[in-house]
């Protein structure tokens, strides 16, 4: 998903920077010291979610979203309790009070991502279509079809990812979030910033580690151990 920041101290902009980083599937677009600037921004720049401070220079927050019509999922980020009645009137997302851990920045985010799985049925079928058994993987100037039963695994490196199979790996020019809007939701499953496995190859977890047949092994991410544990033991 992609976000932004606005927040004019620089301190509370460099924990959530971290924050952000740390959680993964989060792309920080943009930080801004005050609500116009981001406002111009959105004008042109589609945004999945807002980190919001009240306090701000030349516009407030709640000012700010008395202005906007249809925002994105907006977080409150502010260290002032008295407005959390008020602004849940423009259908907040959450209100975190300054200082807040990551686990609970963590469950702010979450609740973003069951607003949107929240989808009109239609696309969710096509989303969890079990009649899809290929696709194909564009490499270089090729498109490789493979079985996505055959997946074992997903990692990204950097500017691209690798597709592992137990008889190859293929790399690919799609960031990561592709394929987790690409394959199948009720048989991949994202465990780590780096890596999404497929839960039918999964042969143990150990601690904080899933082990692949194969014999691989890879992290689990804090951020996303509970989702992850929700979904093997359901």
């Amino acid at each position: 998903m992609n976000c932004i920041i606005i927040e004019d101290q620089p301190p509370a902009q460099r924990i959530l920077k971290k924050y952000i980083e740390d959680m993964g599937s989060l792309v920080l677009k943009g930080t801004f010291s005050d609500a116009i600037q981001a406002m111009e921004y959105l004008k042109t720049e589609p945004i999945d979610v807002i980190f919001l401070d009240i306090h701000l220079p030349k516009l407030s927050g709640i000012d700010f979203l008395k202005t906007m019509p249809n925002p994105p999922s907006v977080i409150l980020t502010t260290a002032f309790s008295e407005y959390a009645l008020e602004s849940y009137e423009f259908n907040v997302v959450d209100y975190l009070l300054k200082p807040f851990s990551f686990q609970r920045f963590v469950k702010a985010v979450s609740k973003v991502s069951k607003r949107k799985m929240a989808v009109p049925p239609e696309h969710k079928k096509t989303r969890e279509n079990p009649l899809k058994k290929e696709i194909y993987i564009k490499s270089g100037h090729e498109h490789i079809k493979i079985t996505i039963d055959d997946i074992h695994h997903i990692t990204s490196d950097s500017d691209y990812t690798e597709i592992i199979t137990a008889e190859w790996k293929y790399v690919s020019s799609e960031p990561l979030r592709f394929w987790l809007e690409t394959l199948p939701n009720d048989q991949f499953c994202r465990v780590h910033r780096s890596h999404i496995v497929n839960t039918g190859k999964i042969e143990k977890i150990i601690g904080n580690q899933v082990l692949l047949k194969e014999g691989v092994k890879l992290p689990i991410g804090r951020a996303y151990k509970d989702d992850f544990m929700q979904r093997i033991l359901k």
